[in-house]
């Protein structure tokens, strides 16, 4: 299985390259970074044309400013794509399936390859239903391009189909942005601070109780796991899929 990795100088396409390098069934035929041409990374040369990737899979793990025109490149050349890319709303979910047909080879989104975080993000579902307040409180390092993260705007579309309109909006914010902003129905606070990588909480209450579920990753080591399971999920499915759920073979709702 021949894979590539687009952001590959990046801290998690350099890890995920690694990982691929290291795994049985597995060849990191490409790395892709635009500036860093002949640089390596796990043992392979860098390049800066998309015409010199030679590969079935692509991991697309590079700025949410460049993601989108990336993936138009992949699909022309007939690969199959996992994207690490954070920052896909529903707006952007549609963009990329008015190119990527529903026969067309397998595209899989996946907003966070810890295995932790997607159970958070499935817990959080089967939880929803049975609180009357829920928010999300997501924290990652201040360099993080873009908020909410990949993972909050999933966790949120998700949670939204077993919610109503969100509470207390006759509470007046004396600063604009101070009650978070709204994704799918619920509240999501987006914190960037030094020496956080990435962490979420999902706080749910009914009169009498709290109940939160939270998970944090500490090392970039933590998307391994996950984005190798993605690799072989994205083999066996056809045009674009959200999430890590079914190949976890997690039951359906």
């Amino acid at each position: 299985m021949k894979v590539a990795v687009s952001g590959a100088m990046g801290r998690l396409g350099s890890v995920i390259a690694l990982g691929i390098s290291n795994t049985q069934g597995m060849q990191l035929s490409g790395a892709y970074a635009p500036g860093h041409s002949g640089k390596t990374v796990a043992g392979v040369r860098v390049e800066d044309a998309i015409k010199n990737i030679d590969a079935q899979i692509m991991v697309e793990s590079t700025h949410p400013g460049v993601v989108m025109e990336n993936l138009k490149n992949w699909h022309a050349k007939g690969m199959r794509v996992v994207v690490g890319t954070s920052g896909f709303t529903k707006d952007r979910i549609t963009e990329l399936k008015s190119f990527w047909g529903k026969d067309d080879p397998g595209c899989l989104i996946v907003p966070n390859f810890s295995i932790g975080a997607v159970l958070m993000m499935r817990f959080a579902e089967i939880a929803s239903p049975y609180f009357d307040s829920a928010e999300i409180i997501e924290r990652h390092e201040d360099t993080k391009p873009d908020a909410p993260s990949g993972t909050a705007l999933a966790t949120a579309m998700r949670m939204e189909k077993y919610r109503g309109s969100a509470e207390n909006e006759d509470s007046t914010e004396v600063v604009k942005g101070a009650r978070g902003g709204f994704v799918s129905g619920i509240r999501v606070h987006s914190l960037r601070m030094k020496g956080i990588l990435s962490d979420q909480e999902v706080a749910f209450s009914n009169k009498g109780e709290l109940f939160s579920i939270h998970h944090s990753s500490t090392s970039y080591e933590s998307f391994v796991n996950g984005a190798l399971l993605a690799i072989r999920y994205v083999s066996t499915i056809k045009g674009v899929q959200i999430g890590l759920d079914a190949a976890l073979d997690f039951e359906t709702r």
